[in-house]
């Protein structure tokens, strides 16, 4: 069970509440009248659809129609549906701006909305339905905290957009910033790119951290198999969507609780599945928080040791060729997932929301890719023999920074160090051809606190990308990175700079050192001058005096502990 406990007056006891307590519960069912109950439904399990609907982002535009669905399913099966709205911010379309800084915040508001209204109102289940990349993270804490028979839906991927014969996504148009800056694409080419990039519903179309966080979540077990990269526009996303209520339904009926499922077992096979996907960096970050909410022990470290043992076996975008709608037409998640447990690296003892283990799951998934595609590799060929997040340490990062090195052509670089206060200070200066080959990009006090909010690095890797300087430069953080970036960049720097880390230490051109072969972030200073620079060092001022960016600096913890706020 969760630490935090489930309400007092949920763990099913609704039906008996209403028999045993007679007169006393006559206000809420005259309440619960005015929305539809008759005298035959207060004996039934209530429970909650919380909705992620927004025509704020094409990921979310989709989920009415999911919410719609299980909310169809759960009637049909003896439960009364109660339906609210949650939240969402676009990464994509903040990506870049002010706004950015709003993204993580909003894990932390939609987790306490749903648990707030889960609570409040005592409900004896709940189906979260979800797109953008922080509705996943953030209806999983709430689901970890309420410790109700849950299970989460996801919006599905957007299709890609083609031109030229080529598919693209969402990062075709960043990196086209960059490309067209530098004046390698003609305008035409850069306005197409845009016009065509997403063609519909859905989230963003690679690996992304949408798409590596539904898959995370199915390997966690709260989703049901194969739901993880269904296209969002696809009729079968409907139709499972109506089978997450009906297994929500058993879970109540069977009384399969969040903390059954939410295992440290569970986690690792999250972790691995992660790693063999080449998913993104976002999910370290998250699964600490979800892992924290949950009670369950895990650290970053523990996906360092998940990565040295699990080979990369997706070619998907960003650094590889395919979208989450090509590996879903070969197998999807499930066939990864078989690959792996026949390989000793998953734990198939795992309880999933299907009231089946990990391993029952799969057994009638193929043991090995078909050899007629090559989006999933066979095991003796991967795409990377070990993992592609690497933990770093060093002078640099004493709490750890996370490294994704996929891609890369070079897994080391020692450069001066080029200092920008701000993301929006080192994208004027990529952009106004001041970054050379060799150069450190350094980008601080973007950090949890001091951002705050903890902004993704899009604009500026993609910029870097774009103008043909994706080997020969790095990019180091105490910000995030989207999970749509490659190249030679660090992130979740920890300690931050806003709170005296290392970072907030540096000077222009101190020799900084990035290798990824040897797990190690460092600056070329001895401990001596490091500790004379730290009793010169003041702390900024806070960027936000009022409002829940200022609220959130207060609350929140560092990133190598997955940015939780409580």
């Amino acid at each position: 069970m969760s630490e935090h406990g489930p309400n007092p007056t949920t763990a099913l006891n609704r039906r008996s509440q209403v028999v045993t307590q007679g007169d006393q519960r006559a206000p809420n069912r005259a309440m619960l009248r005015a929305v539809g109950f008759g005298d035959d439904d207060f004996t039934k399990p209530i429970v909650a659809v919380a909705d992620g609907h927004s025509t704020i982002t094409p990921c979310n535009s989709g989920l009415g129609g999911l919410s719609d669905a299980g909310e169809a399913a759960l009637r049909a099966a003896g439960a009364m549906p109660q339906r609210f709205g949650t939240i969402t911010i676009s990464d994509g379309i903040s990506m870049g701006t002010e706004g950015m800084k709003c993204s993580l915040v909003s894990r932390e508001v939609i987790a306490d909305s749903i648990e707030t209204v889960c609570r409040g109102q005592s409900m004896d289940g709940l189906l979260a339905v979800g797109g953008c990349d922080k509705n996943m993270p953030g209806a999983l804490i709430a689901i970890a905290r309420l410790d109700i028979p849950s299970v989460f839906v996801y919006g599905g991927t957007i299709k890609p957009g083609r031109l030229d014969d080529e598919d693209l996504t969402i990062v075709s148009v960043f990196e086209a910033v960059g490309e067209y800056a530098a004046g390698r694409i003609p305008l035409d080419t850069f306005r197409a790119v845009e016009q065509h990039a997403c063609p519909g519903a859905g989230s963003c179309g690679g690996m992304f951290t949408a798409n590596t966080m539904s898959s995370a979540i199915e390997a966690l077990g709260l989703s049901l198999p194969g739901s993880s990269t269904m296209a969002a526009e696809d009729d079968e996303k409907r139709v499972s969507a109506a089978a997450s209520g009906e297994a929500l339904m058993r879970c109540i009926e069977g009384d399969v609780r969040p903390s059954a499922i939410l295992t440290r077992a569970a986690f690792e096979n999250a972790i691995a599945v992660v790693m063999a996907l080449g998913g993104s960096t976002n999910a370290v970050l998250h699964l600490l928080a979800i892992a924290d909410a949950a009670g369950v022990p895990l650290t970053i470290d523990d996906f360092e040791t998940i990565r040295r043992r699990t080979p990369v076996l997706c070619d998907l975008k960003p650094s590889g060729r395919y979208v989450a709608t090509d590996l879903h037409a070969v197998g999807g998640v499930p066939l990864v997932m078989r690959m792996l447990l026949d390989k000793g690296l998953l734990h198939g003892e795992c309880l999933t929301v299907t009231g089946r283990t990990v391993a029952e799951n799969l057994a009638t998934v193929a043991v090995a890719p078909s050899p007629d595609q090559d989006v999933v590799r066979p095991w003796d060929a991967p795409v990377y023999a070990q993992g592609h997040l690497a933990v770093l340490r060093g002078n640099l990062a004493p709490e750890g920074a996370v490294a994704k090195i996929s891609g890369l052509k070079l897994t080391r670089i020692e450069g001066p160090a080029r200092l920008f206060e701000s993301e929006e200070d080192a994208m004027a200066a990529i952009l106004a051809d001041r970054i050379r080959p060799g150069d450190v990009v350094v980008i601080r006090y973007e950090g949890p606190k001091g951002g705050p909010g903890m902004r993704e690095m899009l604009s500026p890797t993609s910029a870097i990308i774009g103008r043909g300087l994706g080997d020969s430069v790095g990019l180091i953080t105490d910000g995030r990175f989207s999970g749509a970036t490659h190249g030679l960049v660090v992130g979740h720097v920890a300690p931050e700079a806003a709170v005296g880390g290392p970072l907030a230490l540096l000077e222009e051109g101190d020799r900084i050192t990035i290798d990824a072969e040897r797990n190690l972030i460092a600056v070329a200073l001895s401990e001596a001058e490091l500790a004379a620079r730290r009793a010169a060092w003041r702390a900024p001022l806070p960027r936000y005096t009022s409002g829940v960016l200022h609220k959130y600096a207060k609350l929140v913890g560092s990133a190598s502990a997955g940015a939780v706020t409580g």
